[in-house]
């Protein structure tokens, strides 16, 4: 202990939030010892298990003969149906979605029995030589079908304001049209992979790669006619999730378990990439019929859009996702009168399900390219029409929901953005260059983002956490979301380390477990720091709070004055080493554990009005891109993006802008180069990286500018800092706009280019052949 000389100085320029750290495991990534689901050592009497999948869209199911498979090598045992003990079912909401076909498959890919072997390979081997008899039923297979047939998953919805018929009616100016935008696939580095093994007493541990523990738990006790205290799940890391791992991973814990149950030895289902992308659901595609009435500027009066989206054969997060959508269709604009209207097609492909966004981008895009159609016909700088229209900060300042928007920053950020870009004097010179160049063609667009946090459905903002602090000052935090590479250990340890005033060193953060922090929600929604960090903040400061009075008690000094920093207790005119501290308190019996809990208060949201304040708040930002095209060919090359993203008092800057990089390389993939494809017969012909074209490193900007927008959240979320999960994913309509923008400058940007996404190289052919077509002297 030493005399303190200045200790308020000391403690008022020490911070464990705000400052870039590496992320807790990336030493263990590097070296290849981070331990993922597939590389936790396997118990003695290990089996290994695979799915036997339909092979036709929608069909009843005549007979099948599983000799073959039971007779081939190393197989064990198979199983239908008939051996799950207790429910059939792992949808999330509703319980439309079998573990095991009943008598009727509803897409290629079902999974039909499952095969249990002594290795994965004689597994998967074995699982394709069941022979089974179909009849053929009629199959829809994409979103317009299933709109004309009013064939849906869940009831379709309907936001209404104003009066849309008749502002519309008296626009001056019109625009009409249709978009379609595709889905795209989670392709984590990690596939699907639970490994159950069964315990006393009907218990089962499964180990499983997951984005939501406890709806695992849920699913595993009712596959298995339990209790969810019989199961346990545990997830210490995801190899990638993006939402493919929150429902869809409740398929794969399931038939893992009931096969560990039914043969009492340990099973693990890891699957194959192919099987994986033909089993799994993905991003939702969407198809949208709009009509938009404007005024001579280019500010929106009116807008009416029908937009339905391919939900897949059972209902999964459709209807969610939809809303979502909904409440994003505005992006960052203010519309007074509006009729949106949203349907979830029941077709029959994979159940799709929750993606990075979660239907946010699909609403927002519609908008944009609205924005985008305007702005050619009048002439206008698209930039320009979206200034106009965004949202103000006084006035005009209600979405469409009734959601007050009270922490407006996108003017500031966007002019921000508008002069560090040089956009102004980069547009005059892509102009100039497009009149030079016949074949090359540049394109350039500013996009906004304006993206509200928190789950639509109140209940799930909630969180919990546990902080113990032991005898050797040393701090294990475990809490209820879970870690798939965005750093929310990271920043959890932290919150942790802040609160209680030492280094991000002595903290530890451990494996998501069920049975240490129950009733989790799903690390969804980019909520997770928000909510686990203010729930460990939480349990820290009980503690600390414990250990201030200990010390006030100790030292003869008052509570208030105690401090926690740089590893140091204040107190008393002292310094105090925080272990020695820990050491005394201990040995007075004070309590140096706790848990903690939080829930974010002021949400509401009335599904039936689709009205109220579903997030907590706003995370905005803005990105522009410039890009070349190929005119014969359709290839093109993104040459320079820059991004400006609102992440408020960021808790660890690399990590955020790690986040907002990866984020806008993905969504660029999803717009331009990841294709979907269902053949006539509806099975997924794109189930591989062969012809499934994810981003590569070549495809990433020479000239990448990404910076944080200096901004202090209104909301008291964690440290006043904002998320950076979802909302960054949208900084790529940039690309996607500037590409359209390109072909645009084809026929003297007179037409607009009909392109659809993704928008792939012969996506970008068939929109230059249209425009040149519309636009003969082009």
């Amino acid at each position: 202990m030493n005399d303190a000389g200045a200790p308020e100085i000391k403690a008022a320029a020490w911070s464990a939030v705000g400052r870039s750290r590496p992320h807790e495991s990336a030493t263990l990534h590097v070296l290849g010892q981070a331990t993922y689901t597939d590389d936790i050592a396997e118990v003695a009497g290990t089996l290994h298990a695979a799915l036997g999948l339909s092979s036709k869209p929608h069909a009843n199911i005549v007979s099948i003969d599983l000799a073959p498979v039971r007779a081939s090598r190393g197989v064990v045992a198979v199983l239908t149906v008939q051996d799950i003990p207790g429910t059939n079912d792992c949808g999330p909401i509703i319980h439309d979605d079998p573990i095991l076909a009943d008598g009727k498959v509803e897409y290629v890919g079902q999974p039909v029995f499952i095969v249990v072997a002594d290795s994965h390979d004689n597994a998967r081997r074995a699982a394709r030589l069941a022979k089974i008899e179909y009849e053929e039923l009629p199959a829809i297979l994409t979103p317009q079908e299933a709109h004309a047939a009013q064939s849906y998953v869940v009831p379709p919805m309907r936001l209404a304001r104003g009066d849309a018929e008749t502002a519309f009616a008296n626009a001056p100016r019109k625009v009409k049209g249709q978009l379609f935008v595709g889905g795209q696939e989670q392709f984590y580095l990690e596939g699907q992979i639970a490994y159950a093994i069964p315990g006393e007493d009907r218990g089962m541990l499964v180990q499983c790669s997951t984005q939501h523990p406890s709806e695992m738990q849920h699913v595993v006790a009712h596959a298995l006619g339990l209790h969810s205290h019989h199961v346990v799940v545990e997830c210490r890391r995801m190899g990638g999730g993006f939402g493919g791992k929150e429902s869809q991973s409740a398929l794969w814990a399931a038939a893992a378990s009931i096969a560990a149950a039914k043969l009492k030895r340990p099973v693990k289902l890891r699957a194959d990439r192919d099987d994986d992308m033909l089993v799994t659901g993905k991003r939702h595609c969407f198809y949208y019929d709009y009509e938009v009435g404007y005024d001579e500027a280019g500010r929106i009066l009116a807008a009416k859009i029908d937009m339905v989206s391919r939900a897949g054969y059972s209902a999964d997060l459709s209807g969610p996702v939809a809303t979502r959508a909904v409440c994003h269709y505005d992006n960052a604009y203010y519309l007074s009168d509006v009729d949106i209207r949203a349907a979830c097609g029941k077709t029959n492909t994979q159940s799709n399900t929750a993606f990075r966004g979660f239907g946010g981008p699909q609403g927002a895009i519609a908008m944009e390219y609205v924005i985008d159609e305007i702005a050619r016909n009048l002439g206008a700088d698209a930039l320009d029409i979206r200034k106009l229209n965004f949202y103000g900060k006084t006035e005009r300042n209600v979405t469409p929901y009734g959601q007050a928007v009270v922490d407006n920053v996108i003017h500031e950020l966007v002019a921000e953005l508008e002069t560090s870009s040089e956009y102004r004097v980069r547009r005059e010179a892509i102009a100039e260059f497009n009149r030079s160049s016949p074949v090359l063609k540049k394109g350039l667009a500013l996009t906004p983002v304006k993206f509200g946090i928190a789950f639509n459905v109140t209940h799930l903002n909630q969180a919990g956490a546990l902080v113990h602090v032991y005898v050797d000052g040393s701090i294990m935090v475990n809490h209820g979301g879970t870690e798939m590479g965005q750093g929310i250990n990271t920043k959890v340890m932290q919150v942790v380390a802040h609160e209680l005033g030492v280094d991000v060193e002595r903290v530890r953060a451990t494996a998501t477990n069920t049975s240490k922090v129950a009733n989790t929600s799903a690390t969804a929604a980019s909520t997770g720091a928000d909510l686990n960090g203010k729930a460990a903040q939480d349990a820290a400061r009980q503690i600390k709070e414990r250990l201030a009075a200990f010390a006030a008690t100790t030292y003869e000094c008052a509570v208030e004055d105690v401090r926690f920093a740089a590893d140091t207790v204040f107190a008393g005119g002292m310094e105090i080493p925080f272990e020695h501290l820990v050491q005394k308190a201990y040995l007075a019996r004070v309590q140096l554990w706790s848990d903690g809990f939080y829930a974010t208060p002021g949400l509401s949201w009335d599904a039936k009005t689709m009205s109220g304040r579903p997030f907590s708040y706003f995370a905005y930002g803005a990105a522009v891109a410039e890009v070349v095209i190929d005119t014969l060919t359709g290839e093109w090359k993104l040459l320079r993006a820059d991004a400006l993203y609102d992440a408020g008092n960021s808790l660890n800057p690399a990590i955020d802008i790690g986040q907002v990089e990866g984020a806008f390389i993905q969504g660029m993939g999803w717009l331009t180069t990841e294709e979907l494809w269902w053949n006539a017969g509806g099975k997924l012909m794109t189930h591989a990286p062969s012809t499934y074209k994810i981003p590569g490193v070549s495809d990433c900007p020479r000239d990448f500018r990404v910076r944080l927008f200096e901004n202090r959240n209104v909301e008291d979320s964690i440290h006043r800092s904002k998320a950076v999960g979802e909302p960054p994913l949208l900084l790529p309509f940039s690309v996607f706009f500037a590409l359209r923008d390109a072909i645009s400058s084809v026929g003297g940007h007179k037409v607009n280019p009909p392109l659809n996404a993704p928008a792939t190289s012969e996506a970008i052919l068939d929109a230059i052949a249209a425009v040149e077509a519309a636009h003969p002297s082009a």
